[in-house]
C-alpha cells in the first residue's frame, strides 16, 4: 500500500463523517437552549440512566473519530503534496474518465471544517465562547481553499470539454465533482448562517451559491447521462467503482443542509419567517434518500455480501459516507419533523453500523500493509483507477 491514491483521502472523510454525526445527533435530537449544543449545555440537564449511557457513547465516538480524521488528514496531506508533482497526477489530471478522483482530498479538507465547528467546538469552551470571533478568519481559510477548488473544477470541466474521450466507460464516481461542491456550499453556507456579522455572512452566502448552483447543475447533468449508460449497458460497472453508486445519498445530504442553512441566513440576516421551509426541505432530501439508498443496496447488493470480503479497494471506504450522511439527515428530520422513537432507533442502528463498517475496513487496510507482494496482488489495490483507463490516455 506504498503506492499513493487521491481517494485515501476517503479514510479521512469517513472520519470525519460520523465525528459530524454525533453532532448533528446530540444537537438535533436532544432539547437545549437556543445556539449549538455543547458539552456543558448537555449535561447542565438531568440526564436518566440510559441518557448518559446514549449521550456518553456519543461524545466517546465523536473524540476518536476526531483524532483518527485529524491524524489521517495530517499525513494524508504530506503524501499528497509528493505525489502531485508525478507524471501520474499529470496523466489523471488531463484524463476525464479519471481527474474527478483529484477532488477526493477537497472534499475531506472540507469536512475537517465541519469537523471543528462541530465536534471541536462541542468540546472545546475557547471556541464554543469564542465563536464569533474565528468566523471571518474561517471565512478567509474556507474562502482559499473554495477558490483552490474552483480553479480545479473548472481546469476539469475544460479537458472535458476539449478532450475526446469515450462517454460509455464513465461509472458514478464521475459525481466526485457535485459532491466537493456541495461539500465547499455546506461550509460556506454554515459560516453565513452562524456568523451575526452581517458583511461575514454576505460574502460567505454569495460565495457559497456559486458553488451551490454549480453542484446542483453538475448533479443533475451527470446523472442523466450515468443513467442513460447504465441502462444500456448488460451489467454492472467494475467491483472497484460500485460503491460509487451510493454518492448520491451523501451529495443529496449536503446540498439539504446548505439550503436549510440558508433559510437559517435569511431569518437572521433578513428577519424572514420561513417557518414550514425547514420542514420541506429536510424531509423531501431524507425521502428521495430513503428510496435511492434502498435501490443502490439492492443494486450492489450481490457485491456486498459475496464479493466485498474477497478483496480490498481505497474505493470501499465510500461506503462508509452514504450511511453517515443518511444518518445525519435522520437527525434534521427528528427535529424538524416528527421526533419519533423509531426515527431515533433508526440512527442509532445506523451508527452502530457505519462505525462497524469503519473498522472493518480499517482491519482490511491494516492487512494490506502487511501482506507480502504476491499476497497483495491477489487480495489488495489502493487505486480506484484502473490502470488501462491511464494507458488508455497515457
Amino acid at each position: 500500500m506504498k503506492k499513493f491514491s487521491p481517494n485515501m483521502f476517503l479514510m479521512a472523510l469517513g472520519a470525519g463523517g460520523i465525528a459530524v454525526s454525533g453532532f448533528a445527533f446530540l444537537n438535533y435530537t436532544v432539547t437545549h437552549s437556543k445556539g449549538l449544543i455543547t458539552y456543558a449545555m448537555l449535561h447542565a440537564k438531568n440526564l436518566s440512566s440510559f441518557e448518559k449511557f446514549l449521550y456518553g457513547f456519543t461524545e466517546t465516538y465523536m473524540i476518536i473519530f476526531t483524532v483518527i480524521h485529524l491524524i489521517l488528514t495530517f499525513f494524508l496531506l504530506k503524501r499528497y503534496f509528493n505525489w502531485k508533482g508525478t507524471k501520474e497526477y499529470k496523466q489523471i489530471l488531463n484524463n476525464p474518465l479519471l481527474n474527478s478522483s483529484l477532488l477526493v482530498p477537497f472534499v475531506s479538507l472540507f469536512m475537517t471544517f465541519n469537523v471543528v465547528l462541530g465536534t471541536v467546538r462541542y468540546f472545546v469552551p475557547m471556541i464554543s465562547d469564542n465563536l464569533q470571533a474565528m468566523m471571518l478568519p474561517g471565512l478567509i481559510a474556507w474562502g482559499l481553499l473554495w477558490l483552490i477548488l474552483m480553479l480545479l473544477e473548472t481546469k476539469i470541466l475544460v479537458i472535458a470539454f476539449s478532450s475526446k474521450f469515450d462517454v460509455s466507460k464513465i461509472s458514478f464516481a464521475w459525481l466526485m465533482q457535485p459532491f466537493s461542491l456541495g461539500m465547499a456550499t455546506v461550509t460556506g453556507t454554515g459560516i453565513a448562517a452562524l456568523a451575526t456579522n452581517a458583511s461575514i455572512a454576505h460574502v460567505a452566502a454569495f460565495i457559497s451559491l456559486i458553488s451551490f448552483t454549480m453542484a446542483i447543475f453538475l448533479l443533475v447533468f451527470k446523472l442523466f447521462f450515468l443513467f442513460k449508460k447504465s441502462l444500456s449497458e448488460e451489467k454492472l460497472p467494475d467491483t472497484q467503482l460500485l460503491p460509487s453508486v451510493l454518492m448520491v445519498v451523501p451529495i443529496l445530504t449536503v446540498l439539504g443542509i446548505s439550503a436549510f442553512r440558508y433559510g437559517h441566513y435569511l431569518e437572521r440576516q433578513f428577519g424572514f419567517h420561513l417557518g414550514a421551509y425547514f420542514l420541506i426541505v429536510t424531509l423531501v432530501t431524507f425521502v428521495f434518500q430513503t428510496w435511492y439508498l434502498f435501490f443502490g443496496l439492492n443494486l450492489i447488493k450481490k457485491y456486498l455480501s459475496k464479493e466485498m470480503s474477497k478483496e480490498y479497494h481505497v474505493s470501499q471506504w465510500g461506503l462508509v459516507c452514504p450511511f453517515v450522511a443518511y444518518a445525519v439527515m435522520g437527525s434534521f428530520v427528528f427535529a424538524n419533523f416528527v421526533p419519533s422513537v423509531f426515527l431515533l432507533s433508526l440512527i442509532v442502528l445506523l451508527t452502530f453500523l457505519f462505525i462497524g463498517l469503519y473498522f472493518y475496513l480499517l482491519a482490511k487496510q491494516l492487512r494490506c500493509h502487511g501482506l507480502n507482494t504476491s499476497d497483495a496482488k491477489s487480495f489488495c489495490s489502493n487505486n480506484i483507477i484502473l490502470p488501462e483507463m491511464i494507458e488508455e490516455r497515457a
